[in-house]
């Protein structure tokens, strides 16, 4: 087996491996990001790792730095002819040796909660479960109402302040949506806060008793649907509250924001537990169908 770094000429064979990879699902996305996902040249905080036997191409990864010591791993993917053989615990191994010499400490990755098969295979790497999260999805409204015991403010100081103390931080281990790198999470910090106040926004929420909610927006992205059709998505980075009152204030404030925008969707990040996945339906929100987890490695001690 040979590892090596993926180069755009490996294009055809990286199609060919996912040519039968989640064909129930409308098949795998990676033929349709490759160019632009993969790497210019070396030296730019990622790096994609390929892996050949007897000149096949076996299997590919991606490992990107999110922060001075925090690593992404991204899109694994065996060829169905060589699988069990070893391919993704030698791609692991790569990337965990690459993510400690950019300084990180630890590696985290996401695996679709439908994509069993990869369970055994992160777990036998060295990745331990970390947290388990889902969508939400409310409807972009200019007119949205806030309930009249809530407010909201635009505060990093007091989103900040919120989330230090909330159980949704305890649940998603720290973690919320990335501001460079889409479906990657990273530990949320009060400099995160700042910066989205100044770039997006950021919403907290008051009640009569203090703060009760926060969120941020981390991006808008545009991508056509299944019909050809431009679909703007307007993103935000987790959504954190103390009852359905404040969720509904904290949707209120993402569903005006969303219009402003002229979104066509949103999509906010919330843990999975039994109540926040309710809350968010009790208060007005679609929750995606299914769940995904993150996993994550200690990197210091490997």
């Amino acid at each position: 087996m040979h590892i090596r770094r993926a180069t755009p000429d490996d294009y055809d064979a990286v199609c060919e491996l996912t040519s039968d990879i989640w064909t129930d699902r409308g098949g795998d996305y990676l033929p349709d990001i490759y160019h632009d996902w993969l790497e210019d040249e070396p030296g730019q905080g990622k790096k994609t790792f390929l892996a050949e036997i007897d000149g096949d191409l076996a299997g590919i990864v991606q490992a990107i730095m999110l922060s001075p010591d925090e690593a992404w791993f991204q899109s694994l993917r065996v060829s169905s002819d060589y699988r069990r053989q070893g391919v993704s615990q030698r791609l692991n191994e790569e990337l965990f040796a690459w993510a400690r010499e950019q300084g990180a400490t630890v590696g985290r990755a996401m695996i679709f909660s439908w994509n069993t098969a990869s369970f055994a295979a992160s777990r036998s790497s060295g990745f331990d479960p970390l947290t388990e999260f889902r969508f939400a999805h409310v409807e972009p409204d200019a007119d949205a109402a806030v309930p009249d015991s809530r407010s909201i403010s635009y505060d990093p100081a007091a989103a900040w302040r919120y989330w230090t103390h909330s159980d949704v931080r305890t649940e998603l281990a720290g973690l919320a949506l990335d501001s460079d790198e889409s479906w990657a999470l990273s530990e949320l910090t009060q400099a995160d806060l700042e910066r989205f106040a100044n770039e997006t926004t950021v919403f907290a929420v008051e009640g009569d008793d203090g703060l009760a909610g926060m969120s941020y927006r981390v991006r808008t992205f545009d991508r056509e649907d299944d019909d050809g059709d431009r679909v703007r998505w307007a993103e935000y980075g987790v959504g954190a509250w103390d009852d359905v009152d404040s969720a509904r204030a904290l949707f209120g404030a993402i569903a005006r924001d969303a219009a402003a925008l002229e979104a066509d969707r949103t999509r906010v990040l919330l843990p999975e537990t039994a109540r926040y996945v309710t809350d968010s339906a009790y208060a007005g929100g679609r929750v995606a169908d299914e769940p995904d987890f993150v996993l994550g490695v200690d990197l210091t001690n490997r």
